[in-house]
């Protein structure tokens, strides 16, 4: 079972790199995928993460996209709920007039953060809840039909199609009720995704945008030339992942390689692995065959790779293998 493959960027910034090196990487990743034959590139809006540059997806999305040629690029996704609906369809019908057919807005309600930086952004604590109503007035102004009597968005009345992104019921259910394509966070939260995906499929509504149901899948992603490299690479990553998670602030200790395996395998360490539980990890054929089997359990009709390898050259090579490996078979 072989399906469109896209990509997802979290511009990751590597112990003493700069943030300008990691958007030089971010457009290398593109350039890479385009090459490679993936449908598009997605940058996640995150704030206050040190090891992660994506916290400005539209300004992003603009320089990789001056600096690829037919890749599709976009938001997934924008943090609705931390901006103003007219905003986002300015900054998103600027981009696509800039690239036409090439610019995708997926959408999230989450903060992208944690609950202090949720307020430096200046937002209300309950600006969640008019999240289904903020995507309806997005929605508008890049229709040219604003919900607001006299006001429109300019640039707007573009091509953007809409994305609903989530991680549990409640995107499903957003996105069967408006039409619109759904892409599930498995690649760090899968505990919801049968359930999600079923009822999405189930309960969807035909709209303008799409006819049928689309399902996006996230998945881990490390393809390397052998099975030994590609399962090193994916060690350092998720070690790494546990670091961020367990050990914060400039007061953190400093945890061994081997501090954080014996961490893994308690509970809460079980509990943070089984965060990264969708993974392809191997070398060519054996991603392939995860890949496989991953869009046929998640009812995928594309998949959005998030490639782990920890340098920038590994994560270039598994770009090319994992297309490559499809392509091949």
């Amino acid at each position: 079972m072989t399906v469109p493959l896209s990509i997802l960027d979290l511009a990751p910034i590597a112990p003493g790199e700069s943030v300008a090196q990691s958007f030089a990487n971010s457009v290398a990743l593109a350039q890479t995928a385009e090459r490679s034959g993936y449908r598009r590139v997605w940058y996640a809006e995150h704030h206050n993460m040190p090891t992660i540059a994506s916290s400005a997806p539209s300004v992003l999305i603009g320089h990789v996209a001056s600096q690829t040629s037919t890749i599709r690029l976009g938001a997934g996704g924008i943090m609705l709920p931390n901006h103003a609906p007219l905003t986002i369809a300015e900054q998103f019908g600027t981009l696509a007039s800039l690239h036409p057919g090439r610019i995708d807005l997926g959408l999230g309600r989450a903060p992208g953060s944690d609950q202090t930086t949720m307020r430096a952004l200046r937002r209300d604590p309950g600006s969640a809840d008019s999240f289904p109503e903020d995507v309806l007035e997005l929605q508008a102004y890049l229709c040219g039909e604003s919900r607001i009597a006299g006001v429109q968005a300019v640039p707007g009345a573009v091509d953007v199609p809409l994305y609903i992104l989530g991680s549990s019921m409640f995107g499903a259910q957003l996105a069967a009720a408006y039409g619109l394509p759904y892409a599930f966070a498995s690649h760090f939260a899968p505990d919801l995704l049968h359930d999600a995906v079923a009822f999405y499929r189930n309960e969807f509504t035909p709209s303008a945008q799409l006819a049928e149901p689309h399902v996006i899948a996230g998945i881990n992603v490390v393809a390397a030339d052998s099975s030994e490299h590609a399962q090193r690479q994916f060690a350092v990553t998720r070690r790494a992942r546990v670091r961020s998670l367990i050990a914060r602030g400039p007061a953190a200790p400093e945890y061994t390689d081997e501090q954080i395996d014996i961490f893994l395998t308690t509970p809460n360490g079980r509990q943070i692995a089984n965060m990264m539980r969708y993974a392809a990890v191997g070398d060519p054929a054996e991603v392939r065959a995860g890949l496989d089997a991953f869009a046929a359990e998640a009812q995928a009709d594309e998949l959005i790779l998030a490639h782990q390898s920890p340098t920038v050259a590994d994560r270039l090579r598994s770009v090319e293998l994992a297309a490559g490996a499809l392509v091949a078979a």
